[in-house]
């Protein structure tokens, strides 16, 4: 037999994938955490956790152990609301695509965090998606629509990017009249071989062929880039304010974020108070989010 508790540090270990960050989210130190986790092996005779130059990572053993482990920590949790169904408490972490958990969640955060006491939010903000299929998270904002029968996803908001380049490029080279031109100028974007979800393959559908000439795998870096001169780059709209939109009349791109919660937390008062508050906020950035709709 073994100690529940020790298997919730596990939770929280394998879940961080560090036990310095598991100790800050279960309010003990890491040495404790190490020591936990150690005893939860010895008394289940096998590694669950290994160390990697990244941090800690699932071994075969661990994975089993965790996807069990997931279902109970669900169980208890709805248990334990039987006599409170309604009380807005507990953590709720978001993966969000990177600009919009930066530029639209994050700063909406505060007011949240105000209206609901009782809530602790987590929000992962960066390139590429932690999943809720695996309980990595609890929410997922996502570029295209998950395909797990262990979630629920809806659609969340459409959005809009386009061409921008800053004041200062634009001054030193003409802004193109054609697309074609494109192939003449500094562009920014991706990195091709870090691309993680096909929706990202903008420059493509601008102009086929067309490639970065200052290239990074973060699209808040990109702006930065945009904005310090660097070239044309296509940037969700939401995020272009100080910069200058380039081809107005013949590039604007259309996507949408899209929602994913796991069946098992999905109906808890604290997810569904967080996916009102997204759902509000969405709304009232609709206008941020697609500047240009019905133009």
């Amino acid at each position: 037999m073994f100690d529940w508790d020790d298997l919730k540090v596990f939770i929280a270990a394998a879940r961080t994938g560090s036990l310095t960050a598991a100790a800050a989210r279960l309010g003990i130190d890491a040495a404790t955490v190490g020591r936990r986790v150690s005893r939860l092996e010895s008394a289940l005779k096998s590694t669950l956790l290994a160390r990697s130059p990244t941090g800690l990572q699932l071994t075969a053993a661990g994975a089993q152990l965790l996807a069990i482990a997931l279902d109970a920590e669900a169980a208890m949790e709805a248990a334990a609301q039987v006599t409170r169904p309604d009380v807005i408490a507990g953590t709720v972490r978001i993966s969000a695509a990177e600009g919009f958990g930066s530029a639209i969640l994050a700063p909406a955060l505060p007011g949240l965090a105000a209206a609901r006491p009782g809530l602790r939010v987590e929000l992962a903000a960066s390139a590429g998606f932690l999943s809720p299929g695996r309980r990595e998270v609890d929410m997922a904002i996502t570029l295209s629509a998950p395909d797990q029968a262990r979630l629920i996803v809806e659609p969340l908001t459409p959005y809009q990017l386009a061409l921008y380049a800053a004041p200062a490029y634009l001054e030193r080279r003409p802004a193109p009249k054609e697309v074609a031109e494109l192939r003449d100028l500094d562009i920014v974007g991706y990195v091709d071989d870090l691309i993680y979800a096909p929706e990202l393959r903008y420059l493509d559908e601008v102009l086929p062929g067309l490639t970065p000439r200052l290239a990074s795998s973060s699209i808040r870096a990109q702006r930065e880039i945009v904005a310090g001169g660097g070239g044309i780059g296509v940037l969700p709209c939401f995020m272009a304010q100080g910069l200058t939109r380039v081809l107005a009349g013949e590039v604007l791109l259309e996507r949408r974020f899209w929602l994913a919660t796991h069946r098992d937390v999905h109906d808890t008062a604290r997810l569904r108070a967080v996916r009102t508050w997204v759902k509000a906020l969405c709304a009232e950035a609709a206008e941020r989010l697609s500047p240009y709709a019905g133009r």
